[in-house]
């Protein structure tokens, strides 16, 4: 008797995993209250306002946001149904307050000391019509050793934002150089030692990608102080796919002379 044995299951390939990250990266933005539900944002000042397709009354004092509304605008904060003042004080900077209407999450949220009502829901137009992130092909070209130089403590780097007039505060723990072809680059990296990120633009930015910043996550920095660099894995801000975003933009350290090309492009392209 002649018995075949099965050759093992190959080792996966570079593409293949890029591609089941790809795809775990686009379910996740199929969240039916995430960032592709956006809907609406609107800013809120010191005279109590109707706002466009949104129930009750709101307003912003003594850095607390009032909203008045009846049971029958069906505003609901923490389990409990509005009738009549509610008060709620969002952190700067932090997710916001949720007031639930229906379907929709109303997200009060804090910007540099503004006050504004994020819109989430289910039936908005980004997420029912969304398709897919357009995205450079998998090369193993990209993924590139760095080195981190750690600053002595973590630096407040401020960096502007998409929307005008806000700024955006980040903890920088240091500086990652490397190089690409003849090009010797260097990021300011964000997070600490443990969980590093990067805000950047570089060549194609405004171009295939998106202008104002695209974000990839580093990782921990291995125990002889080098990171990998997998711009394959470099992702669009929330504000590529949504006005209604508030996201920073990259800081002008991290503005790239070489044409990354790789990871995610524009969407709106």
């Amino acid at each position: 008797m002649t018995i075949t044995v099965e050759n093992p299951t190959p080792t996966t390939t570079f593409a293949d995993d890029w591609s089941r990250w790809h795809h775990a990266r686009e379910d996740g933005l199929r969240d039916p209250l995430g960032w592709l539900s956006l809907a609406g944002l609107h800013w809120l000042t010191d005279s109590p306002a109707r706002l466009d397709g949104v129930p009750g009354t709101w307003w912003v004092t003594d850095e607390k946001v009032f909203i008045t509304a009846q049971p029958a605008d069906r505003l609901d904060v923490d389990g409990e149904r509005i009738g009549g003042v509610q008060i709620v004080t969002p952190v700067e900077g932090a997710p916001g307050v949720s007031v639930l209407n229906e379907e929709r999450v109303l997200e009060v949220i804090r910007r540099s000391g503004q006050y504004a009502v994020r819109v989430h829901d289910p039936a908005a137009p980004t997420l029912t019509a969304f398709t897919g992130v357009a995205a450079y092909p998998a090369d193993p070209r990209w993924v590139v050793t760095g080195r981190f130089t750690a600053f002595g403590e973590a630096r407040t780097v401020t960096t502007g934002a998409v929307v005008d007039g806000l700024e955006h505060h980040h903890s920088a723990a240091g500086i990652i150089e490397f190089r690409i072809g003849d090009s010797h680059e260097a990021l300011l990296a964000f997070g600490t030692s443990d969980d590093l990120k990067v805000l950047f633009t570089d060549a194609t930015s405004g171009v295939t990608t998106y202008p104002a910043a695209r974000s990839l996550a580093v990782g921990a920095v291995e125990a002889d102080g080098t990171v990998t660099l997998d711009f394959n894995r470099a992702v669009n801000l929330p504000c590529a796919f949504t006005d209604f975003a508030t996201c920073p933009v990259a800081p002008r350290e991290n503005r790239l002379r070489v044409a990354i090309e790789a990871g995610e492009q524009d969407p709106k392209l």
